[in-house]
């Protein structure tokens, strides 16, 4: 089990590149999520400003 952890002697790159992967990933979700709820709080802005100008 040591070696499979190991990755004969790669460990440090190996291991780091799957937590880079996973960072990005995660920072990708947030920035994704974000970018949602900016969009969807536009257009409740420009939906009630249409509605005040058609009433």
């Amino acid at each position: 089990m040591a070696e499979y952890f190991d990755m004969g002697k790669y460990a440090f790159f190996v291991w780091g590149s799957y937590g880079m992967v996973a960072v990005c990933l995660l920072v990708e979700v947030l920035m994704l999520r974000r970018r949602r709820r900016t969009i969807l709080h536009q257009l409740s802005r420009m939906i009630r400003i249409k509605e005040r100008e058609s009433a």
